[in-house]
């Protein structure tokens, strides 16, 4: 959007009638500030005078509106305005603040982590419905591993679940699930006592001493047909497929041992009993995320003979629309295939319809052949037999392998399968399709693999199947189905009476053919004939090899490389069988070639287990519909990981949490215009309004070390403190009278006094950072310090002191500072024209260096406010380094020469939305003032105060290019006690010549550690928070001991 018309937009903000401004503002610029976050920061002080209206939803827009501006300057206005939106009386704005949350703490702000756990922790306790949910969904997102404050809302909230709306619920029921697992353990009624030890073995152990030990392990022998399938998916549950499928063989994936004190009882348990009965009336739900949610409960924690309740609310979402459909058989794909007795008895809503999508019918089909028994078998295949001739033939394919599926796993029925089968590969039905042949193929492929997998299970039983198939080989056109039918041939050649007799003859038949087979056919052709030599008898012996002897020499011209490489590696390694010019005894001595080719095609094939899909995944997570660890899945927690003590140490750490919170989030609250300001600031900047000093400070010995300075004028200090505070009711809505009146804060006024501390410029010591270490330019050092002094270039550029230094043994030469993008010869005459982005003054070049020698050079930078490092390169013997150069806030600054009256007047102009606050700890004056003072005998020597505000003032000036304006501390004060102490430091913005002033006041013990809070006061909001941040961290340095 144009710039004009975003500020129309910024004006209409200020409509009084709040339909209009919600519809033509906060809607527009919701959509607007992700674009243009710098300028929206120019609305923040309506957005906070919006944050006091008496329309709930004026306040809850504003605060949606502020949270949704992602920049990290505000984010201390945002939090202290979600801190008092949490304790509003209307539901919808405390909602809007739980979603607010998320925001926040996306900007990866760690000095926000516990303020914002502990508004959710408010949230969390609040009477509606609808804010716990919001709650919970910001719990999921900031903090879903602080299970403790979970714990301590634990029965409250699952009372509550029922009442939350529909998407609330479903991240409760998971928050709620981990806490009872991680809290309590597991249930020992459930599927997952499949990680008891020896649950599924007929070993006595310690675990049968307990009374229900023999009843859990007889219900799991009854319920369950397939034990290895229900530890792998219990143990998937836990530590993740993943993690499971790379220890396939191994139990102590999750733990070294599940005992039984990582199981409770879920009949006796109280808080596993609350969560499966608020969760039961959820199993009914419109919504049927909700309902998989519910389930999903119950099937990790109900007892195996209550897990049935959860078959009817997931069979009637069935009705449902095609996805939520998927979505549901998904889930009940995994239940079918860990307790097929748990729809057995409902086979008919599994039947297919017309109107199903294609992935609806595979899944379908794949629970039918799950949960098929002896009983309903037969009415399973007469299902089967219509869906064998639907039109889809990849459908009718999914059929085919559903019945080698049913025989499978029902051997009884394993004949009836295969004769239904032999049917569909008869020639008499392939000319009888009116199907293409490629669809048609694909049921043909399908039915020869079942049939191979179900004689994998019993060879000797399906004789007359084998022989079926060689009769038809010649019936049977396509290449994977004809090279299926020669590896059952050779795999089984010498299965019963009457194959032996016919594999001489098919043999003959193949081998007369090669040459016109596919590839996959070749390939088994030559197996099978390897086979056939390895197991035929005395009298087929030559037979077999004079066979085998034609293949190979067939083999051995083919066009295709890959069938001559591998009929010439089977030669060698039958090397013993023939000779150079052909044939050869049977050899009598067994040689390692002989050995490898009997253990490469003499091995029978192992009937096997497969299973389709071996990854399990929670109930109702996008994780087990996709087969994979979606973004965000984390699996269930240790069993019993949360111990008392954790517990005990959240409710520990609360109050020193809020106390932290109260001293420096806090510290900043909104006023009636919706400016940010703090509590502190307010007394200060009203106080120092009412203030007169005797005399400017400067750095002179000679000035009287303290001057006294009466209260000042209480009459115009009260009239400006009421000015202040009549200017609407925000304050007292967002404080909650947290701040002291206006008749308070006067009484409390004390004398104060003016301290000279001297002459500190040889204290002040400018950082010195590394540019270029000698160990990455072979040899050449160069190191800079922000300078002080005004650049004679240019007013808005800095300037930098550059050492370059030769710490090698040969002189360097051509020595040079230029931008990394600085291709255009003409750099300096673009100093002006570029504003938004950091320009790099031309340096003079160092012609030579010679061995030790150092050079300085002033470099000018105009940073135009970027924090970010600027990217240089050194030039040196031509050849180029690429450097960065650091920018450092505290030097974008220039001293600004003025007294103490001057700095309260500017002072008292810059109240509200320009002033901003934060605390930390202040520590160089202890190293200086010694042990002297433990007791608080200070040394005649030593002033402690003097000390603490020269250590204060040289930490301040050494790294930001500010004027000392006045050191004042109480007159009262006692001796030992620093608090009050307040040093004020004022300076101009070099791009712009904006004043900022800076306040630190102390707060402690002298020979402690103190509290400095530092304000500032600086119309240009943006800078004036980043030079916070800068100054509170350097401050917070412990001083560094050379």
């Amino acid at each position: 959007m144009h710039s004009a018309l975003y500020k129309r937009l910024l004006r209409m903000l200020h409509l009084s009638r709040w339909r209009l401004r919600s519809l033509f503002t906060y809607i527009c610029f919701t959509m607007l500030k992700g674009k243009r976050p710098n300028e929206a920061l120019l609305s923040i002080n309506i957005f906070q005078r919006d944050l006091g209206d008496q329309n709930p939803l004026v306040r809850a827009w504003a605060l949606r509106t502020m949270a949704g501006i992602r920049l990290h300057v505000i984010s201390p206005l945002v939090l202290v305005a979600v801190r008092k939106c949490a304790r509003d009386p209307s539901v919808y704005v405390r909602k809007c603040a739980a979603n607010a949350l998320p925001k926040l703490h996306d900007l990866r702000l760690e000095e926000n982590a516990a303020a914002i756990i502990e508004i959710i922790e408010i949230l969390l306790n609040d009477n509606s419905p609808g804010v716990v949910g919001a709650a919970a969904a910001a719990f999921a997102f900031v903090c879903p591993n602080d299970l403790p404050v979970i714990g301590r809302n634990y029965k409250r909230l699952c009372e509550i679940l029922p009442d939350v709306e529909e998407w609330g619920q479903i991240i409760l029921i998971g928050i709620l699930l981990r806490y009872v697992i991680a809290r309590h353990g597991l249930a020992k009624e459930s599927i997952m006592a499949s990680l008891l030890p020896n649950i599924f073995s007929n070993e006595k152990t310690g675990s049968e001493s307990d009374t229900g030990y023999l009843e859990i392990k007889k219900t799991y022998e009854i319920v369950l047909q397939e034990p290895e399938l229900v530890a792998m998916v219990s143990r998937s549950y836990l530590a993740g497929p993943d993690k499971h499928l790379l220890h396939p063989n191994n139990s102590d994936v999750i733990s070294s041992d599940y005992i039984s004190s990582r199981f409770t009882s879920s009949k006796t348990d109280d808080n596993v009993k609350i969560l499966l009965q608020c969760t039961l009336p959820l199993l009914w739900s419109r919504n049927s995320a909700v309902v998989l949610a519910a389930a999903g409960v119950h099937w990790i924690m109900a007892p195996m003979e209550e897990i049935s309740k959860i078959v009817k609310p997931l069979l009637f979402l069935l009705r449902s629309s095609d996805a939520s459909k998927y979505v549901v058989l998904c889930n009940i794909q995994v239940f079918a295939k860990v307790m097929p007795s748990l729809f057995a008895a409902n086979i008919e809503d599994f039947f297919i319809s017309s109107s199903d999508a294609y992935q609806v019918k595979a899944l379908k089909l794949e629970i039918l052949s799950s949960i098929a028994t002896d009983a309903s078998i037969s009415i399973i295949f007469q299902e089967f037999q219509d869906y064998v001739r639907d039109p889809d033939r990849r459908f009718a394919a999914d059929t085919v392998a559903a019945i080698g599926v049913c025989a499978k796993r029902n051997p009884q029925v394993a004949n009836t399968c295969v004769e239904g089968l032999l049917a569909l590969i008869s020639p008499k039905s392939i000319n009888s399709t009116s199907g293409s042949m490629d669809d048609e193929a694909v049921v043909l492929i399908q039915a020869i693999t079942s049939i191979k997998d179900i004689i994998k299970q019993d060879p000797l039983s399906h004789e007359n199947a084998i022989i079926y198939l060689i009769r038809n080989l010649d019936a049977i056109k396509v290449p994977v189905a004809r090279a299926m039918i020669v590896w059952i041939v050779g795999e089984y050649n010498s299965i019963g009476n009457i194959i032996p007799k016919m594999v001489s003859i098919i043999l003959r038949f193949l081998a007369r053919g090669f040459p016109s087979e596919s590839i996959e056919t070749k390939y088994q052709i030559l197996n099978a004939a390897v086979k056939v030599l390895l197991n035929s008898k005395e009298e087929d012996f030559d037979t077999a090899k004079s066979i085998l002897n034609y293949v190979f020499e067939l083999a051995k011209f083919d066009f295709n490389y890959d069938v001559r490489d591998r009929a010439r590696v089977l030669r060698k390694l039958l090397s013993c069988y023939f000779s150079s010019s052909g044939l050869e005894e049977k050899p009598n001595n067994n040689e390692i070639r002989l050995l490898l080719v009997e253990h490469i095609f003499g091995e029978k094939v192992k009937p096997s287990t497969e299973m389709v899909n071996n990854r399990f995944y929670l109930p109702g997570s996008l994780s087990q519909i996709v087969f994979h660890a979606a973004p965000g899945y984390e699996p269930l927690p240790e069993p019993c990981s949360l111990t008392e003590s954790d517990m005990v140490k959240g409710l520990e750490e609360e109050p020193t949490q809020a106390e932290a919170n109260d001293s420096d989030v806090d510290s900043g609250s909104l006023n009636e215009e919706g400016s940010y300001y703090s509590e502190d600031s307010v007394t200060a900047s009203t106080r120092t309004d009412s203030e007169t000093t005797a005399s400017e400070s400067d750095n002179n010995n000679t000035d009287s070390l303290i001057n006294l300075s009466d209260v000042g004028k209480p009459q115009e200090e009260t009239n400006d403190l009421g000015e202040l505070m009549s200017k609407g009711d925000l304050e007292s809505w967002l404080d909650d009278n947290d701040n002291p009146g206006p008749s308070q804060n006067v009484a409390e006024r004390v004398p104060s006094a003016r301290i000279s501390i001297g002459d500190i410029s040889t204290r002040t010591k400018p950082k010195i950072y590394t540019l270029l270490d000698p160990t990455y330019g072979n040899g050449l050092k160069v190191i800079y310090k922000y300078s002080l002094e005004e650049s004679a270039v240019s007013p808005p550029l800095v300037s930098v002191d550059t050492f370059f230094e030769n710490c090698s043994s040969y002189s360097m030469s051509k020595i040079l500072l230029t931008n990394e993008d600085s291709e255009s010869s003409d750099q300096g005459s673009s100093l002006e024209s570029q504003k938004d982005v950091p320009v790099f003054a031309p340096m003079e070049e160092i012609s030579i260096l010679e061995p030790g020698q150092t050079i300085k050079r002033v470099i000018h930078v105009h940073f135009h406010h970027h924090l970010l490092p600027l990217k240089l390169i050194l030039w040196c013997n031509d050849k180029k380094h690429p450097v960065k150069l650091r920018p450092d806030i505290g030097f974008f600054l220039k001293p600004l020469m003025m007294d103490l009256d001057a700095f309260s007047q500017k002072e008292s102009q810059l109240p509200g939305m320009f002033e901003y606050t934060r605390r930390c700890s202040f520590t160089d004056h202890l190293a200086e003032l010694g042990s002297d003072g433990k007791d608080g005998d200070v040394s005649p020597t030593k002033d402690s105060f003097l000390i603490i505000c020269q250590c204060l003032a040289s930490k301040m000036l050494s790294n930001a290019n500010l004027h000392l304006v006045s050191v004042n501390m109480p007159v009262d004060v006692n001796l030992n006690d620093a608090s009050g102490l307040c040093l004020q430091f004022s300076g101009e913005i070099l791009s712009n010549s904006i004043p900022c002033l800076v306040s630190v006041t102390l707060d402690g013990k002298c020979f402690e550690p103190l509290n400095a809070s530092v304000k500032i006061n600086c119309e240009e909001t943006v800078f004036g928070l980043n030079l916070l941040n800068r100054i509170v961290n350097f401050l917070a340095e412990p001083q560094l001991t050379t």
